[in-house]
């Protein structure tokens, strides 16, 4: 049977396999977004509402310092552009029918069986954005990509494509977003990134979806030899249900990958976040970092380190704050060895902020208020580490636009 068509029977097998974990969505109940919108030459010419809701995600309409940018609204590329040599930013279904080549690494990173939410993106033909940086090739400022639900009860599906060749490095800023008339709907992504020998991406996501929104992105990351990857990941406002759980595969001996993430449950929201680090080669290394509050709604956090070969060192850091007496927050490390001469820890902890902490900065004159803010700022940037200068800004107008104490 053809690769194609044995693909589709297992997409198809798979269509009633609930995801591993979160609320469990009716695939039904939610009609396929639309394919067909309006493009634009500029990022300048949509909407001022689009503008703003593509701004408080780190997507700058004006595209300064940006080596390239791609918006995908609904299930429609309506701008790409990229005039940085060594670089290329096509719609994924654009390069699949460009490069042969490309069918080993689609659905590879993610199989489109792990569960419904892959099948149905892969029987939506989802298309998405391709990012190929060339061998040696360093891009000097930042891609943007914008994925946005902008229709109400919709599905959007994507399927995204990244590769960095040897030698290689590019930092990405990808925001994600419904417009404030398409609260209730669903968003599938699928994200495969693989950084060959030497290579480097640091990748960094903001979020802001609607009170009703459905997220299940599906991630999965293969690294070669001396290979590194930084996934920075920030939700701040309320959301409907997010569930993420990216995997990434250290395939090469050096290789090392950090997972970053700090998120807001608010009232209402189901927030179940965390990422897996499978160490599969010696001299490979990784670390989990998570801060997260709930202001009332239900935090998950998970972190997953396995140790598959020798020599390895790992470190997960789950940490949350309880800022209400209503919600709930869970932290799940896990750590798995298959050799004794490796180095694996973790530490997870829950608490509030304590009172003193508070009243030590009200005695200097620094209204309360003010002074849990401070506090909430100082341990959510915490986990940040190592971020790109040109990223920092973005990072921090996220966590500002919180207004967590005020």
């Amino acid at each position: 049977m053809p690769d194609g068509q044995a693909l589709r029977r297992r997409a198809e097998e798979a269509l009633n396999r609930k995801g591993a974990f979160g609320k469990d969505y009716d695939l039904d109940e939610f009609e396929a977004a639309s394919r067909e919108r309006d493009s634009y030459e500029s990022l300048e010419e949509v909407s001022p509402e689009q503008k703003q809701t593509m701004m408080d995600v780190g997507v700058l309409p004006e595209a300064e310092d940006r080596s390239g940018s791609l918006v995908y609204m609904d299930n429609a590329v309506v701008h790409q552009s990229s005039a940085d040599q060594g670089l290329e930013l096509i719609p994924t279904l654009d390069a699949m029918d460009k490069y042969d080549w490309l069918s080993e690494y689609s659905w590879k990173a993610v199989p489109v069986d792990k569960d419904k939410y892959t099948a149905r993106a892969y029987l939506e033909n989802a298309n998405g954005y391709f990012i190929r940086v060339k061998a040696g090739k360093k891009v000097k400022f930042p891609v943007q990509t914008c994925m946005m639900i902008d229709t109400e009860k919709r599905t959007q599906h994507t399927h995204n494509i990244i590769i960095v060749e040897e030698g290689a490095s590019l930092d990405i800023i990808t925001g994600c977003a419904t417009s404030s008339h398409a609260n209730e709907s669903l968003h599938l992504g699928i994200s495969e990134i693989y950084v060959h020998e030497g290579g480097s991406l640091n990748f960094s996501m903001i979020h802001n979806w609607g009170e009703k929104t459905g997220v299940r992105p599906r991630t999965g990351v293969e690294l070669g030899k001396n290979a590194s990857f930084v996934n920075n990941y920030v939700i701040m406002k309320p959301a409907g249900s997010v569930q993420s759980f990216p995997t990434c595969y250290l395939n090469g001996e050096g290789a090392s990958a950090k997972f970053n993430s700090i998120a807001i449950s608010h009232p209402g929201s189901e927030i179940d976040l965390g990422s897996q680090v499978v160490m599969n080669a010696p001299g490979t290394a990784a670390e989990i970092l998570s801060r997260s509050i709930t202001l009332g709604g239900e935090m998950i956090a998970r972190g997953k380190l396995v140790g598959n070969a020798k020599d390895v060192r790992a470190h997960l850091e789950c940490r949350s704050l309880i800022m209400s007496e209503e919600g709930r927050t869970l932290a799940i490390p896990e750590l798995e060895a298959m050799y004794p001469d490796v180095e694996m820890t973790h530490e997870a902890a829950v608490g509030k902020i304590a009172r003193e902490q508070v009243e030590y900065l009200m005695a200097r004159g620094i209204d309360e208020d003010e002074a849990v803010g401070m506090i909430v700022r100082g341990f959510l940037e915490g986990s940040i580490r190592g971020l790109p200068e040109s990223l920092r800004k973005e990072i921090d107008d996220a966590v500002n636009m919180a207004n967590v104490g005020h």
